[in-house]
């Protein structure tokens, strides 16, 4: 399995973007999915999940501004970002788990078992 994560870039204050993240090998909607975020001299953070089945988990930081979906053709899962703020600022990864944990769980990066390349999200003020 391979994760293909796309679509960072620069965006002002209040801005929107999506990320994209295409899955090779099996179809995205057979694992967990997450995407998580690192900012410079900090821990990676857990963003957003979507289960298997369709259930969507999220930071209480990005509640409400971000959504994560799965694109129709069942091979990318996406995150639409909006009302963006320089806090987002950061390297956003997604992340797949072959195992469907509990979701307390799904917060951990360690239960994940690939990891995409990261895309760059830059939001100025």
């Amino acid at each position: 399995v391979q994760l293909q994560a796309s679509g960072g870039g620069l965006v002002q204050d209040g801005g929107s973007l999506r990320l994209s993240c295409e899955v090779s090998g099996r179809p995205g909607s057979t694992y967990d999915m997450a995407w998580f975020r690192q900012a410079p001299g900090k821990e990676r953070e857990f963003v957003a999940a979507l289960r298997r089945n369709g259930a969507t988990y999220y930071a209480a930081s990005v509640k409400g501004r971000f959504t994560i979906f799965r694109d129709n053709n069942k091979k990318t899962v996406a995150l639409r970002m909006s009302s963006l703020k320089p806090e987002d600022t950061a390297v956003y990864y997604c992340a797949a788990s072959e195992r469907s944990y509990i979701s307390s769980y799904l917060r951990d990066a360690d239960r994940y078992d690939y990891w995409g390349q990261g895309t760059q999200v830059t939001v100025s003020s």
